[in-house]
């Protein structure tokens, strides 16, 4: 198959051919000289400028581009090992801390966080849940049912815990309105879920929000702002501002502050816009 470029197949003159093209310029006819005296002058320009191998270039770029991503990635996963506490390995530090963790080669290779990170995905405001010793960030951030193997625990002959593919720390919030099924909650934090046991597969399902909160945004002088309005348990009502300068951020934002601050009802409140 012949190259889109004819030029493509021909090896570049040597530095010596061009001085022999230069040499022979003396042999010709004066109305010719001009013209091939500028058109070698031109190559010679054009080869003075160019990278040595254009391809090579560009190939550096796109390193020193890559590793220069690797670095903000990598500082953003120590920076959430540090606040945040989960390095999706073996460690799982606890604050308050008085050193920073030991990073172990394999917590990078093994680091479902760092992986999460280097696909461009924000972590989570806490520790997700586990599935089978591994972080299990698709329960929280998706609406479908996941099928797990499940295990109800009691106390004092009630419903109080449940271990849901290998993670004990599953609480559960109340019996559901079938009498077969459970609210469950990850730690006391993040969202609901309706636990479904069977003794073949139970079923796991992200519960929608319960209560919703307002984003209100405002525009001032050709800047656009978002609050959150917060109702407290006293019924005092605050506005919280936020972030951001886009809707999707500001519920972004509205989340991370709802975590930080409330962590029991993360995940439980959806936002409406006004």
């Amino acid at each position: 198959m012949m190259s889109s470029n004819p030029f493509a197949d021909f090896p570049p003159m040597t530095e010596e051919e061009l001085e022999a093209c230069a040499g022979r310029l003396e042999a010709l006819p004066e109305a010719h000289a001009d013209w091939v005296m500028s058109l070698l002058l031109e190559c010679k320009r054009a080869r003075a400028t160019a990278p040595a191998d254009p391809g090579q270039a560009s190939s550096s770029e796109e390193v020193a581009a890559d590793l220069t991503q690797i670095v903000l990635d990598t500082a953003e996963w120590l920076r959430t090992l540090w606040e945040v506490g989960y390095m999706g390995a073996n460690s799982l530090p606890v604050p308050p801390r008085t050193h920073f963790p030991l990073v172990e080669v394999e917590d990078v290779l093994k680091s479902v966080l760092f992986a999460r990170i280097r696909q461009g995905k924000h972590p989570l405001p806490f520790p997700p849940p586990t599935r089978w010793g591994s972080p299990w960030h698709e329960v929280v951030e998706s609406e479908e049912a996941q099928s797990v193997e499940a295990e109800v625990l009691e106390d004092e002959g009630q419903p109080a815990f449940a271990i849901i593919d290998g993670c004990n720390r599953w609480r559960i919030v109340r019996t559901g309105d079938d009498g077969k099924s459970y609210v469950v909650q990850h730690e006391g934090k993040g969202p609901h879920y309706r636990l479904t046991p069977d003794p073949f597969m139970s079923t796991l399902q992200r519960l929608p929000p319960e209560v919703h909160r307002r984003i209100i945004a405002r525009e001032r002088a050709g800047l656009r702002t978002y609050t959150l309005e917060w109702v407290h348990e006293n019924g005092r009502s605050e506005e919280v501002p936020l972030r951001a300068a886009t809707r999707e951020g500001a519920e972004a934002a509205a989340g991370a502050w709802i975590a930080r601050f409330h962590a029991a009802h993360y995940g439980q409140i959806g936002f409406e816009h006004a």
